[in-house]
């Protein structure tokens, strides 16, 4: 698959000289990349901890399987809206504003800052400044929780639907800590067309919520979550290490293709 962007590469300066458009080649882009930005974000620590907190909360709050996987696919599937959403907005307020050239360039610096950070994890795991939820988010979210546990005789709309907002809720204070691969991905899709970004964006976000998915159905099939958070912290490193890898060469490579 070959993504396309504008005609040729090269600079281009309006008549005025005020502005510098940047206008890149994207053949080197291929499917490969977006999914493997997109695996990488997936695995992310902060992801699966969160879900498996949630699976255990929803376990024991319903008692049920059944309702237990319901709401499991519901929140994936509130994150994935939530996630498509704002890939979609960024994208369009960046082709709309024509901040494309500056949003580029700063995704790909954002992206080698925290990848050196997901590194830093490896070797000091937690120490210093590192990526990870916003500052009290996690005592919001057990407050959260602990409404959904008062809504649970309601009727289920009001309890799917807290379960949503919840969903919206851990996008939202996630961000610092799974974001820099998904705007590093935007940041390569402004070079070209929004009607060509979209399935990108879809089947990005797709990939991003595979591992939701497979959490849920183990969770339901009977696997513990104790045995699913030992997993995650026990590979938490390694996670934060190819990720980090990763973000380091993708931002290099972005950097690279404007000098």
């Amino acid at each position: 698959m070959r993504w396309t962007g504008h005609r040729s590469t090269r600079w281009c300066r309006a008549a005025n000289y005020s502005h510098l458009i940047i206008f890149i080649h994207m053949g080197d882009i291929t499917l490969g990349i977006i999914l493997t930005a997109a695996a990488l974000d997936s695995i992310n620590p902060c992801v699966l901890g969160v879900l498996i907190f949630l699976i255990t909360f929803m376990t024991k709050l319903f008692q049920n399987r059944n309702k237990m996987l319901l709401g499991g696919i519901i929140y994936t599937a509130t994150v994935y809206v939530t996630y498509l959403a704002l890939g979609f907005g960024i994208l369009k307020l960046t082709l709309n504003t024509g901040i494309a050239t500056s949003f580029y360039w700063g995704v790909a610096i954002i992206a080698i800052f925290a990848g050196l950070l997901e590194l830093k994890d490896y070797f000091w795991y937690g120490k210093g400044f590192t990526l990870q939820m916003l500052p009290g988010a996690g005592a919001r979210l057990e407050k959260f929780t602990s409404y959904l546990s008062h809504a649970e005789g309601k009727h289920p709309v009001v309890l799917f639907g807290s379960l949503m907002l919840i969903g919206i809720f851990v996008v939202l204070v996630e961000l610092p800590c799974t974001g820099a691969p998904y705007l590093a991905i935007l940041g390569l899709l402004t070079a070209g067309d929004y009607s060509e970004a979209v399935p990108l964006l879809l089947l990005y976000n797709l990939v991003f919520v595979l591992p939701l998915i497979v959490i849920v159905i183990m969770a339901y099939f009977g696997t513990a979550s104790e045995k699913l958070e030992a997993w995650r912290k026990e590979h938490r490193g390694l996670m934060r290490l190819v990720v980090g890898f990763f973000l380091v060469a993708l931002g290099g490579y972005m950097i690279s293709t404007l000098i």
